[in-house]
């Protein structure tokens, strides 16, 4: 059974009754809580860990099975409810807890769940650890009980704690100054709750969209502009400033301007660090450094926005733990993914869509702009995105070709390949859960986009043939 699961280094995946059981969720935790507990090292004689949940019909079930697991390992739990995925990264270090897990499947539809493991900063465990932890759960025997027990207790201070962190970010009173008039569409996910005590802060008049958090999604959960028609449409007649989506465990945040139009994933990053770099005066000594971090398969509208701060950005493997890490190594004032994701290590090493939505609405404020001329104001870019089933010795001959075929690319082989050329780049890079190669190109227009793409692809047909 467990190897029809997805495992990841973050966690695992899987559909609900079919191969991801209460029976799998226990030996998952009893597997993470036996890791903890033989890797103390100077840790206090006692563990804990912080569980949270979106609301999927399965999260309570699940989540109840995996602290019985870690519970059985030795291992204090203490059960935040229903939560965001941030949230439970900021509480992790709030309560001290040597680790986390968030029963979530993001932002995938509700047959599925999954279990998302943290260490005690916050972030999904580095691939040597995770693998760790994985031949541990493979293994496919009990851990052995751990006396004394753990024991179970509750904590409901996790939304305040959160909101706290993203308030102090920006100027709650110019903000609500404005009065913006705000749709937000929850996907009846775990962000309605904390989004609408969000914005009630910052002032905003709110219409709320599938807000109440029952894990009966509305619509298609990830939030692409195919799944996002009603929450335009409604944006559009309420006259609002601006429209947000946020997936089910509200770690990702999608923009409608106040036109009624879906503007992409790509600008939710691109906006804040618009907004944090206009923010950074300098990088003395003790202050963050002029730097954002981001992932290979991510726009160039970041380095643009840093360009022109005079600043400059890192880019990583794909992972949100592969940014987070670059933004503690480097300091960076920001970082994130063009899926959505906006990480600042203020307030967690997470994606969050709290922040997201305080940063659109202070820039917002600051430049006294509407969503539609922010986005006009930053350099336009076309992605096309495509995947083939291909193995990964396939996917090395294919980059190997390419590198051919682009002998003048900057090249970044830390994530398969990344090739930068004067009016494009090119990202092919297997997937890490699949036998799929996944392949990006931006470009200025989508013709040149899409040469570059179909370049690719004919590379790959000949070498087929």
């Amino acid at each position: 059974m467990a190897s029809e699961l997805i495992i990841t280094v973050s966690g695992l995946r899987g559909i609900v009754g079919e191969n991801l059981t209460p029976e799998v969720a226990a030996r998952y935790g009893s597997a993470f809580g036996a890791f903890l507990r033989d890797n103390r090292s100077n840790a206090p004689k006692s563990l804990t860990v912080c569980i949270g949940r979106d609301s999927r019909p399965s999260g309570q079930t699940l989540a109840a099975s995996v602290a019985a697991g870690l519970v059985a390992a030795g291992i204090d739990c203490i059960d935040l409810g229903l939560v965001t995925t941030p949230t439970v990264g900021i509480m992790v270090r709030h309560l001290n807890c040597a680790g986390g897990v968030i029963v979530t499947a993001s932002h995938n539809p509700s047959q599925y769940n999954g279990i998302k493991l943290l260490l005690d900063n916050g972030m999904a465990p580095p691939p040597d650890v995770a693998g760790q932890i994985k031949k541990r759960f493979l293994a496919k025997k009990a851990e052995k009980p751990k006396s004394p027990l753990g024991k179970i207790t509750e904590n409901k201070t996790a939304d305040d704690v959160h909101l706290s962190k993203v308030l102090a970010l920006v100027d709650k009173k110019a903000i609500a100054a404005k009065k913006f008039t705000v749709v937000l569409d929850s996907i009846n996910g775990a962000g309605g709750r904390p989004g609408l005590k969000l914005l009630s802060e910052l002032g905003c008049s709110v219409v709320p969209l599938n807000n109440e958090p029952t894990g009966n999604f509305a619509h298609t959960p990830e939030p692409l502009a195919e799944n996002l028609t009603g929450l335009c449409d409604i944006v559009k007649k309420s006259k609002a400033d601006v429209g947000f989506a946020q997936d089910p465990d509200a770690d990702r945040l999608a923009i409608v301007d106040e036109a009624g139009t879906y503007i992409g994933e790509e600008y939710t990053l691109a906006l804040a660090a618009k907004l944090v770099f206009s923010k950074q005066t300098g990088s003395a000594r003790g202050e963050r450094s002029r730097t954002a971090a981001t992932n290979l398969s991510t726009s160039r509208m970041l380095d643009d926005i840093a360009k022109e701060a005079g600043g400059q950005v890192i880019r990583t493997p794909v992972g949100e733990a592969n940014v987070a890490m670059a933004c503690i190594k480097n300091n960076c004032i920001i970082g994130g993914e063009g899926n959505g994701g906006v990480i600042d290590l203020r307030v967690g090493p997470i994606r969050d869509s709290l922040v997201a939505m305080a940063y659109i609405l202070q820039l917002m404020t600051q430049t006294g702009k509407s969503i539609s001329r922010l986005v006009g104001e930053i350099p336009r870019y076309c992605m096309i995105k495509h995947k083939f089933p291909a193995d990964r010795d396939a996917a090395d001959r294919l980059v190997n070709d390419v590198k051919k075929l682009f002998p003048g690319a900057v090249l970044n082989t830390a994530d398969g390949c990344r090739f930068d050329l004067p009016d494009a780049w090119i990202h092919i890079r297997p997937s890490n859960t699949e036998p799929l190669v996944r392949i990006i190109a931006e470009a200025k227009d989508k013709p040149t986009a899409r040469k570059y793409i179909d370049a690719v692809l004919n590379l790959k047909k000949k070498s087929a043939d």
